[in-house]
């Protein structure tokens, strides 16, 4: 029975693995390694309580031997899982206890591995440069040992940590040196699957809409040789749904993202979590905005932040200011990673467009230029061409947005993003339609329309059908903005208004001063005599 649990193990069936390690356990004591094959084993087919439970012993049977540096290996093991599933205390605790029994070693491949941890908390904390030194030394180790997974998973690092600094090249080129490492099948699948994971991880980062999907092709065929109930498999599920919310695709991305979280809850919380918060804007996307609502507090619970999600839920009930505060705050509380708050720049503009804050926006636009002009990112650079379009649109500007705008298409159209390319459709649409081009705006938007129906976008095909219905408004005036000066022709106060419209007074001020600006008026009367001469009043909301 050992015999046949070794042999499934060597061969990488670790369901038949774990059967056979266990039903030999009843019999029989089982050696360290045993023990060791069994709790790894045990993790690739999800149960992590007995993973946990055989490192455990391993190490007790490693330490009795005298063999300290596999006993240490298995306490690795033991910290490092204990911390995926949420339990720092405990891991944190193993990892010292990694460490002391290696301290007492002459120095070999095992004293590369802890490295692995030291890496990303200098990362976290800032400190880039060293987590290059570390990784430096994990690739030294691993080149003087002859361990190519220490050598790959030092690649990694260094090119994550390059990335942080701006040197993207440099560091995308390390990782996709990386992936060719864990493609060829000469590294433990530990290994290798961490290699796919950072690497996902590091386009998620950058918006790398291309090079993810061509590498979560090659992840997922990885993952379809190993359980269901594996850590990676259920990674490589978030990551694939990602990937396709952005092609489209949201059935499928949402029964993957799904499935992940069915399968992690109980290996890593941390995933699941943005399991939930990917679930969260297909939902919000297909403009159920209760179910995004749900999902995004699901993944706050295991400790995402909801944001901007939630803040563009919120936008989407009307509910501007709330919005406006949540995406402020999200930005001055998410410190100074400038690659992780390239997001919430984007959310910021359109929110602060929506408040009629020009200013807010232009200042957030910028932003996320820099970001796109740093990280050198295809979907960045949409994004931020976007948002500047949006922005010069709403300055009265529709001559420049145009062209901005027209870039911004054309790069989300070469990266497949539908729904990007169509809300970029829509605003170009507007700004054909200020400068009396109704034919282009009414070309923009069909095509939009197409899309938004075929996605299943529901909110965003209604508002698409309004703005065909509508002929262009004058002054470059947005919709917000009409609806404002209809209010005001109707003898409306600003507080009246603010409760109408479910926004504050501020905002309202804020939209006036943009509609007298562009109409070319400087009283609330002149402003009324404005709306009922173009024919603003009555035309209602259809």
């Amino acid at each position: 029975m050992l015999g046949s649990a070794r042999d499934a193990f060597m061969r990488g069936d670790w369901p038949s693995a774990f059967d056979e390690f266990r039903a030999a356990q009843e019999r029989t004591d089982l050696s360290a390694d045993d023990c060791f094959a069994l709790a790894d084993s045990a993790w690739w087919v999800g149960e992590i309580e007995a993973a946990l439970d055989a490192w455990q012993v391993a190490y007790d049977l490693y330490l009795r031997a005298g063999v300290r540096r596999r006993a240490a290996m298995a306490a690795m093991f033991v910290g490092v899982h204990s911390m995926q599933r949420g339990d720092s205390a405990a891991g944190s605790a193993w990892m010292r206890r990694t460490r002391r029994l290696l301290e007492e070693e002459p120095e070999a491949a095992e004293h590369g591995y802890p490295l692995y941890l030291d890496i990303f908390v200098a990362m976290g904390a800032g400190d880039f440069p060293g987590a290059i030194e570390v990784a430096r030394r994990m690739q030294d180790l691993g080149h003087r040992f002859n361990d190519p997974n220490l050598s790959a998973v030092g690649l990694v690092g260094e090119g994550r940590a390059l990335i942080k600094q701006g040197l993207v090249r440099d560091g995308m080129g390390l990782l996709d040196e990386s992936m060719l490492a864990a493609l060829s099948e000469n590294l433990h699948p530990v290994w290798a699957g961490a290699i796919y994971c950072h690497l996902m991880d590091a386009c998620r980062e950058l918006d790398e809409l291309r090079r993810a999907g061509e590498w979560t092709e090659a992840a997922t065929r990885w993952c379809d040789r190993i359980p269901d109930a594996s850590l990676y498999r259920g990674i490589c599920r978030v990551h694939r749904a990602q990937v396709l919310q952005a092609r489209g695709d949201w059935d499928l991305a949402e029964r993957e993202a799904a499935r992940a979280c069915t399968d992690l809850l109980r290996l890593n919380p941390r995933i699941v979590a943005e399991g939930h918060y990917e679930i969260g804007e297909i939902r919000r996307l297909r403009g159920d905005l209760g179910g995004a609502e749900e999902s995004f507090r699901r993944a706050h619970e295991l400790g995402r932040d909801p944001q901007p999600g939630l803040a563009l839920v919120r936008l989407a009930q009307g509910n501007i200011d709330v919005a406006a505060t949540s995406i402020s705050t999200a930005l001055a509380t998410g410190g100074e990673d400038r690659l992780a708050s390239a997001r919430l720049w984007a959310a910021h503009v359109e929110i602060a467009l929506a408040a009629g804050d020009v200013a807010i926006a232009q200042k957030a636009s910028d932003e996320l230029a820099e970001t796109a002009r740093i990280y050198e990112s295809s979907g960045l650079e949409a994004a931020a061409r976007q948002a500047r379009g949006a922005v010069l649109l709403a300055a009265g500007r529709p001559v420049e947005a145009g062209g901005v705008l027209r870039s911004a298409c054309r790069l989300w159209q070469e990266l497949a993003a539908l729904h990007s390319a169509a809300t970029t459709r829509v605003l170009l649409a507007q700004a054909y339609r200020a400068l009396g081009d109704e034919d282009a705006a009414q070309l923009e938007l069909d095509a939009a329309c197409a899309v938004f129906g075929r996605l299943g976008a529901k909110l965003d095909a209604r508002r698409v059908g309004e703005l065909q219905g509508r002929g262009r408004l004058p002054g470059g005036l947005s919709e917000r903005e009409a609806e404002v000066l209809r209010l005001v022709a109707a003898g409306k106060s600003n507080r009246d208004i603010a409760e109408l419209l479910f926004i504050s007074e501020r905002t309202v001020h804020r939209h006036l001063s943009n509609i007298f600006t562009k109409v070319g008026v400087t009283s609330r009367t002149a402003a009324a005599a404005y709306a009922f001469e173009h024919d603003l009043v009555g035309r209602g909301d259809g």
